[in-house]
């Protein structure tokens, strides 16, 4: 209706016919042939019943969408097991210093390629070489003292063979010769004591010998040098415990992840399975290795029970490094030509309590399983059918119908359909009014 281009004219007199309500306005009667009589103050006019109208509909529960379908398709299903881990050397040796002293010269560096036997570092060896020298001169010294002994024992035995046979012609007394015979006996037992003493200064001996030579630092093993803990004029105690110089791993070309199963999952994980991983350093790389081992220690971490699994991985190019964080995904089982369902067709369920309680329930048939991770268990129910048990719908004349199938185990996106419905078969993944979305749409409102 186009607008008044007429200015209204308030009457300067109220109407007396109108009982004193005052109509304000008055209109010419080509104006009213024109444009139509006006709408009175005290009436609803067009637009409040628009207003309410859109208030109505916005209060209004919307409109269901469409059922979304997927086919039953057949194709390969691999279960998975994921897990994190760490890279490390195969093997890996501390070496360390049995004695204390200041280190006077290093001849390795991080990343040095090192052979068994071969000099990583010395400690000052004045003090262990005076050691040395001292250990000797009591050696020798025991010696003297074996020989000084040696010749008591030797003349008391002369002495006693004498007086034996001064005995025999009666020219001394018994008390003579057993007086003799004493002291031989007692030069006798001071000359095995001079030899044991030898024997305890070769002992010093070789034990300051032996600490000469801890201040040279070998390698044990044929390696490269990871770490280096010491400087050179740096004072290395070993009082309590052997101190950390260097960290030297075997071989950089085959490497090790160790990966933290979950108790849940370390069943399915046994020695020969095949392992992909990937680090951060490389994103879009794909590593490989095989399990060596799953450990029977378990790991807690804030109430997570995990166990280690030993993964050897080659590193020909050396791109792996020790203490690099992995994802590791671990193939426990696969199939190449099965039945494959849409995880989310398990998933999906009816807002219609009544269609759900008007399913048919077969006898015997056990629980349903409604995720992919408890279709995953497949026969740990202990049931004489594989798998287990499940309920997904299909359209028929355009409205849900619940089918019982029964499933194996699950990729993460597709489950194993071991029988219930054939190849082609579509199967409601989403939309229509669902549980979820009926829970939303009630909350829904203008406001």
């Amino acid at each position: 209706m186009p607008a008044w281009p007429v200015r209204l004219k308030r009457s300067s007199r109220r109407d007396e016919g109108s009982g004193g309500t005052g109509t304000p306005t008055s209109l010419t009667p080509d104006a009213v042939a024109r444009y139509g009589r006006p709408v009175q103050r005290g009436g609803i006019s067009l637009g409040k019943l628009v207003l309410v109208a859109m208030l109505l509909a916005g209060c209004g529960r919307r409109q269901a969408p469409p059922y979304r379908t997927d086919a039953i398709t057949r194709g390969p299903v691999s279960e998975v097991v994921n897990a994190t881990g760490d890279v490390s050397a195969i093997v890996t040796v501390n070496v360390g210093s049995q004695v204390s002293g200041i280190v006077n010269r290093l001849y390795v560096d991080f990343n040095s390629v090192v052979k068994r036997a071969q000099l990583l570092a010395s400690l000052d060896p004045r003090l262990f070489q005076a050691q040395l020298e001292k250990a000797e001169a009591s050696l020798a010294s025991a010696k003297a003292n074996v020989q000084k002994a040696q010749a008591a024992y030797s003349d008391s035995l002369r002495i006693a063979l004498r007086q034996q046979e001064l005995l025999q012609q009666g020219l001394i007394s018994q008390a003579e010769l057993e007086t003799a015979v004493a002291t031989r006996d007692q030069n006798a037992a001071a000359l095995s004591a001079a030899k044991a003493s030898v024997l305890q200064a070769k002992a010093d001996r070789d034990m300051a010998a032996t600490n000469l030579a801890f201040t040279r630092i070998e390698s044990p093993i044929d390696g490269i040098v990871v770490s280096r803990s010491v400087d050179v004029g740096q004072t290395v105690a070993a009082a309590f415990q052997a101190p950390t110089l260097f960290l030297i791993a075997n071989d950089l070309t085959k490497m090790q992840i160790l990966a933290n199963i979950d108790e849940a999952d370390v069943g399915k994980v046994h020695p020969g399975l095949e392992a992909k991983f990937t680090v951060d350093a490389y994103p879009g790389e794909t590593f490989s290795g095989v399990i060596r081992d799953v450990r029977q220690a378990p790991t807690m971490i804030q109430n997570v029970v995990t166990y280690p699994a030993v993964i050897d991985a080659p590193n020909p190019d050396r791109k792996l490094r020790q203490g690099m964080t992995t994802s590791v995904t671990i193939t426990t089982a696969r199939k190449d030509d099965v039945l494959r369902v849409p995880n989310a067709a398990l998933r999906w369920t009816p807002e219609d309590a009544a269609l759900q309680e008007a399913t048919p329930q077969r006898h015997g048939v056990p629980p349903q399983a409604r995720t992919a991770s408890a279709a995953a268990r497949g026969t740990r129910d202990g049931g004489q059918q594989p798998g287990r048990a499940g309920r997904i719908y299909k359209l028929e004349n355009g409205k849900p119908v619940p089918v019982f199938v029964r499933v194996g185990f699950s990729d993460g996106q597709r489950t194993e359909l071991i029988e219930g419905l054939a190849d082609g078969d579509r199967v409601i993944v989403g939309g229509g009014e669902s549980r979820a979305s009926g829970q939303s749409a009630r909350r829904r409102g203008p406001f």
